[in-house]
């Protein structure tokens, strides 16, 4: 079902960052480009899996941006983008994230008390930018009616769902030094 996204993952060159091996992807690094064809796949996945019913689509940037836009753009809802930057609105909230190879602050405006939200992104391995998210949107006495994620990979997402998130993946991915060797459908059943 999702056939550009597999081929195009399992096409992604690799390189090694440290320990990690970090594979390259118009998805999660918007590198070489990014096709229609893709985004078009993956926000009709989106759409036939998530629970739409909400009142927001919140996204972090940078490489969830266009998945939240064509997601807002083809369904109507309001986007929310989690920024790397300080605004200082009224009712902004400051977020610490922690991933496997950083450590920041985000910032989340537009989000009200009561909000029904879907919140979308490019990848989970950690989980420690999902997680941190979710948490913040909760505290903020938004509703996390599901959180979909295009790619998973290592162990982040079983921390996302232990605590009590709904999260949702497309593929599951392994990488050794060379490439990604291992891309699996995640099932498309609503409500995983």
């Amino acid at each position: 079902m999702l056939e550009i996204l597999k081929m195009s993952l399992r096409e992604a060159p690799v390189f090694r960052r440290g320990e990690y091996n970090y594979f390259i992807h118009p998805i999660t690094d918007g590198v070489p480009q990014v096709r229609p064809a893709l985004i078009r796949e993956v926000v009709g996945h989106i759409i036939r899996i998530a629970d739409m019913d909400v009142d927001k689509i919140v996204t972090v940037e940078a490489m969830g941006i266009p998945i939240g836009m064509a997601l807002s753009l083809a369904t109507d809802i309001p986007l929310v983008i989690v920024r790397k930057r300080k605004y200082g609105l009224p009712g902004e909230i400051e977020v610490s994230q922690v991933t496997g190879y950083s450590k920041s602050q985000l910032f989340v405006n537009g989000i009200e008390k009561g909000d029904r939200v879907i919140m979308v992104d490019d990848v989970v391995s950690t989980g420690g930018t999902a997680l941190a998210v979710c948490q913040a949107l909760s505290v903020a006495g938004a509703i996390v009616k599901d959180l979909v994620v295009v790619i998973e990979r290592g162990s982040g997402a079983d921390l996302v769902r232990d605590a009590g998130y709904p999260l949702k993946t497309m593929v599951r991915v392994e990488v050794d030094p060379k490439r990604v060797y291992k891309v699996d459908e995640v099932s498309s059943r609503p409500g995983r």
